[in-house]
């Protein structure tokens, strides 16, 4: 029976309730005007706090996703960039996988890492390699990390993952540092998400995969990862032992999109039933060729369009959610859907353990790689690419690190404060990169702006004190922040 608040798998994420919306979103597809009233509903408000949008349940987001009348899809494209430019800007916050590990005990059939791959070597690094690894991030630019690693309770133990943590956190190289580290690591216990919430971390990341339980237990044969209900109730374990920011996705491909599509949003509103905050990241991975994996073999793959067209239902049923697309997908299809929600993008990525030191630029390892990374332009390409398209590359971490962070960062997205501090972060972080790290191609572009962007900034005093602040950065000053 489906329950929103109900903290059991299949009672939050109801097989029967996905299937009925799905067929209501098919009645549906083509009532031209229930869907003009669901993109009115959507659509950004002006009201005393600021801006507001009320986004849609997930049988309202499903009927938008079915709908194939041109018009009124090119309507939820133009509403999905007006949401998006209403709480996000022109910003797009840059970050970089680190891989810490790659053996695993669990047998999912879409993954490499999984136990019966034999030929792929495993590794794990130390935390000298560790340190080594985060200094080629810093060289490149990066302050924030999502390190990953495989399930494997004997090689990678919590108490390895939160010693890698520390590490990361403790490396100051030129003027370098990791400012936040996002966890994507396998589903665990209160108790040890208390220990990385106490760890300082981030967002805790955790993918879905599918939530089709029938397929879900066929695609996880074995392993711990077989349970679903306890992957699936993960996020309120997480958000249990104090992690504010949790962060949702599913790997489009393995199963059918609408399906999926459905069940994350479901996902969503479970938690902002039980925890009073949705999730504070949404990812949409798709399924990519690796070692021994053929993404062919599956049937529920997603061409370009339709990908761009649940990028953009995404942000219009969840506005106040950030968005993240890897490298996984090509320069062309990150082009579209920045446009359409995304707000968070990989920059410069190796999907491999130990892939950043030792490597030039264009040079990379694929013996340990997760997955084929289809955008393999440089850090510094990527943020040229960014600024030439008229958006602003941030490496800010303000908010996590002033403790703005659960339902006290949404609260202030949802009544368009934060961007008051978000949009100055975003140029004081660029400049950072602009001096110590970028080329000579990007800094001329990248000062020119700058110095645009900040005549933007409509509050008068906010403005002077961002101009003093990057100044400052220009002097040699570091980690100015609203």
């Amino acid at each position: 029976m489906y329950n929103p608040k109900s903290l059991k798998a299949e009672e939050f994420i109801d097989n029967a309730e996905v299937l009925a919306s799905l067929e209501y979103a098919e009645q549906n597809k083509h009532n031209r005007e229930l869907i003009e009233q669901i993109l009115e509903k959507a659509a950004p408000k002006k009201t005393g706090r600021g801006t507001e949008c009320a986004g849609l349940s997930h049988r309202e987001a499903s009927v938008l996703l079915a709908c194939d009348i041109p018009d009124l899809v090119e309507k939820m494209f133009q509403l999905a960039n007006d949401i998006k430019q209403a709480f996000y800007g022109n910003r797009i916050v840059m970050f970089a996988p680190l891989y810490l590990s790659n053996y695993c005990v669990n047998q999912c059939v879409y993954c490499p890492y999984h136990y019966q791959n034999k030929s792929i070597p495993r590794k794990k690094l130390t935390q000298e390699e560790v340190k080594q690894e985060v200094i080629a991030l810093q060289d490149m630019g990066h302050k924030r990390l999502a390190i990953e690693a495989g399930e494997d309770p004997v090689n990678n133990p919590i108490e390895y993952i939160l010693e890698c943590i520390k590490t990361i956190y403790s490396i100051q190289h030129k003027n370098g540092a990791i400012r936040r580290v996002n966890v994507n690591i396998a589903a665990t216990t209160v108790e040890n998400y208390k220990k990385l919430h106490d760890a300082g971390i981030g967002t805790y990341i955790l993918f879905q995969e599918t939530y089709h339980k029938e397929s879900y237990e066929k695609l996880h044969p074995a392993g711990p990862k077989h349970n679903y209900a306890y992957h699936t109730e993960a996020m309120d374990r997480a958000m249990e032992g104090g992690i504010d920011d949790v962060g949702l996705g599913v790997l489009f491909g393995l199963e059918l999109y609408k399906y999926e599509f459905a069940a994350l949003l479901m996902h969503a509103e479970h938690l902002e039933a039980v925890h009073g905050v949705g999730p504070h990241t949404i990812s949409v991975p798709r399924l990519r060729r690796a070692d021994d994996i053929d993404p062919d073999q599956f049937d529920n793959g997603i061409d370009d369009e339709t990908f761009a067209k649940i990028v953009a239902c995404i942000r219009i049923a969840v506005p106040y959610t950030g968005m993240i697309i890897s490298t996984r997908e090509s320069e062309q299809c990150r082009n579209k859907v920045l446009d359409l929600g995304v707000s968070q993008i990989s920059g410069g990525s190796r999907t491999s353990v130990g892939g950043y030191a030792g490597y030039d630029a264009d040079e990379r390892p694929h013996d340990t790689e997760q997955f084929d990374v289809s955008d393999q332009r440089s850090l510094d390409e990527v943020v040229k690419w960014l600024m030439d398209l008229g958006y602003i590359p941030s490496f800010c971490t303000a908010c996590y690190r002033e403790g703005r962070t659960g339902d006290r960062f949404m609260s202030l997205c949802k009544t368009g404060q934060i961007l008051n501090c978000c949009h100055p972060n975003a140029l004081m972080t660029l400049k950072e990169f602009l001096e110590d790290y970028a080329s000579p191609a990007t800094k001329e572009t990248g000062e020119k702006l700058i110095r645009e962007e900040l005549e933007k900034i409509p509050n008068e005093k906010a403005r002077k004190l961002a101009k003093e602040y990057i100044e400052n950065i220009h002097l040699g000053k570091r980690d100015f922040r609203f």
